[in-house]
């Protein structure tokens, strides 16, 4: 941090009767009023270098004690006394912290060269320009100063220097920069031979008011120069600055406490920060995405701003992991911990972004891959939230539900956060156990995990029927024992007696009564199964001796046919012989006539 002193005399201001005045041996003459501040100071001090007071006391041989009242002095009797001083030659220290009011309340007194040469302000322009505007932090504390007396340090051109000063460092390629800077990540120690980091530039940025950071980020990003992630982390950063941290408990709780000048200031840098953020994709992350959503439910901010906050992290929703969703809700009307309904909110956008923009998103590869990816994301959060014990059981079908059919090729996972619920909520009603349980498409569930819900004794007993017809469909073996169709038709009867004309199942009077019911079906399905198998195993016990039986028959049968065939294949040559036989004799008998 530079510095400048004028003047050698030492300070001799000090206050008397609630008025400042100096130490003199010469009683004062003129009297000056700011806001409630008097000053009893000197005429032939102050007018020779002041151009106002001039203008107010003509004569300064006058020895009448003069009154004038300077209320609208910029900076007030701070940086007034600071000017008087200068006129007494006493010591000022002029730095980055007070150049601001120094340069203002000199201009507004005519501390110029027009009034007398090597004046206030000549030596102030000088500072600014030769030292304040080369450094980097000496530049950024000043124009951090200015906040102060916005209008006159626009007028006077101190904004547009500071900034066009800033802007060009940024913009200095990180291997150039050669000056002190802030940079306090968790990992990073600076050392003699490593290479300054491209972002710099972000956290001595965050000092600054969000219009004057909005000015840079604006200037910077008109010159293209920077890649949109470097913008991207230097808004991260200036939002963990400033904004409140919602990721571990809900603030909405603490609201009260909280004055609404704070909150109103709040909403304003966040809904700005929004309108900084890169088009680019990627500019920043999605899990700061999550968060600035988190914060706009805690801060109210106009539907637009979450709007933009919602589509954005839709854009990138495959990005996420499973801590980046896992903040609490701000809403004062939830019970439950997670901010599941932010979760669904993109869910949904998702769902009508590609729904526009891909007519046949099934066939689609890009979004197949997408989609899935976000499947199995919400998935292993709906195994997190679903340990949350106030979590009711809409918000998880919601949450379930939110995703199209094409993202879980397999529902294990769905089935695991079911299970998982139901294991920590056993008090839930029957109704509300069916309804999450609908929610399950069993031909999709691995045989493993059929083999498992068959065995479930947390499902209700229509769930655990329809895996078991569909497992035998597929005609896998999940259980020891593989039930009949007729077995299935009857314990589905048994399990739809409650249910009306349309299906829906009718509520039980006495849950009591109704998990009873359901153990003595399961039983009954169990041992109506076991004595199938044992009529089985009899019925292959017979069947084996009479096929043998049959089969020595068979063979019986035919050792009797092929002897038959022998004999009358034996009598039909001896026939043929005697035929033969006979033939012969006749001929020799004819010959002996004719002879």
């Amino acid at each position: 941090m530079k510095f400048m002193k004028l003047g050698t005399r030492p300070d001799s201001f000090y206050t008397e009767a609630a008025t400042r005045t100096v130490i003199s041996n010469v009683p004062g003459n003129i009297v000056i009023r700011i806001d409630n501040v008097s000053y009893l100071l000197h005429k032939f001090q102050l007018l020779p270098k002041c151009g106002l007071l001039q203008h107010f006391c003509p004569d300064m041989g006058d020895s009448n004690i003069a009154t004038i009242e300077l209320h609208d002095v910029p900076g007030g009797a701070e940086a007034f006394e600071l000017c008087a001083k200068f006129c007494y030659g006493m010591t000022v220290n002029i730095s980055a912290h007070n150049l601001v009011l120094a340069l203002c309340a000199a201009k507004f007194l005519r501390l110029t060269e027009a009034v007398e040469k090597g004046n206030l302000v000549l030596k102030l322009e000088a500072f600014l320009h030769s030292c304040i505007l080369v450094g980097w932090k000496d530049s950024i504390v000043t124009l951090q100063n200015t906040v102060k007396l916005p209008d006159w340090s626009e007028n006077l051109g101190i904004v547009r220097k500071c900034i066009d000063s800033i802007v060009e460092k940024i913009l200095t390629p990180h291997s150039k920069v050669s000056w002190s800077y802030t940079y306090t990540r968790p990992g990073y120690t600076r050392k003699n031979n490593q290479s300054v980091p491209k972002d710099w530039w972000t956290e001595d940025l965050s000092d600054l008011d969000i219009e004057l950071f909005r000015c840079i980020i604006l200037a910077v990003r008109s010159t293209y120069i920077l890649p949109p992630q470097l913008i991207g982390e230097a808004l991260h950063v200036y939002a963990c600055r400033w904004l409140p941290d919602t990721s571990k408990a809900k603030l909405s709780e603490n609201k009260i406490t909280q004055s609404k000048e704070d909150l109103e200031n709040s909403r304003q840098i966040l809904e700005k920060i929004v309108s900084m953020i890169p088009s680019d994709r990627g500019s920043v992350s999605v899990g700061f995405l999550l968060r600035l959503l988190n914060m706009s439910n805690y801060l109210a901010v106009s539907s637009t701003t979450k709007s933009e906050i919602i589509r954005r992290s839709s854009l990138q929703f495959e990005e996420a992991r499973v801590s980046d969703l896992l903040f609490p809700s701000q809403s004062t009307s939830s019970a439950h911990f997670y901010d599941v309904d932010s979760v669904v909110a993109v869910l949904e956008c998702l769902r009508a972004l590609w729904r526009r923009q891909y007519s046949g998103a099934a066939e689609n590869t890009h979004f197949l891959t997408y989609i899935r990816k976000v499947g199995k994301l919400i998935d292993s959060y709906l195994r997190v939230v679903v340990m949350d014990i106030n979590m009711p059981v809409p918000k998880v079908i919601q949450l379930a539900e939110a995703l199209p059919d094409i993202a879980r090729p397999n529902h294990d996972d769905l089935y695991k956060a079911i299970n998982m619920y139901l294991k920590e909520h056993p008090d839930i009603s029957k109704a509300d156990k069916k309804r999450l349980c609908q929610i399950l498409d069993c031909q999709k569930l691995s045989s493993e995990v059929r083999a498992h819900a068959v065995k479930n004794e947390r499902l209700p007993l229509r769930t655990v029927v329809q895996v078991l017809f569909f497992d035998q469909e597929k005609g896998s073996k999940v259980t020891s024992f593989t039930p009949t169709a007729k077995q299935l038709i009857s314990v589905k009867k048994q399990a739809a007696v409650t249910s009306d004309n349309h299906g829906k199942l009718k509520p039980e009077l006495d849950d009591g009564v109704g998990v009873d019911r359901e153990v003595r079906e399961r039983k009954a399905l169990s041992e109506s199964s076991e004595r199938d198998e044992h009529r089985t195993k009899r019925a292959a016990d017979v069947k084996l001796p009479v096929e043998r039986e049959r089969k020595d028959d068979r063979s019986e049968f035919d050792v009797k046919s092929v002897k038959s065939n022998k004999i009358k294949e034996l009598k039909s040559d001896s026939k043929r012989m005697v035929s033969k036989g006979s033939r012969s004799d006749h001929g020799g008998e004819q010959r002996q006539i004719k002879r």
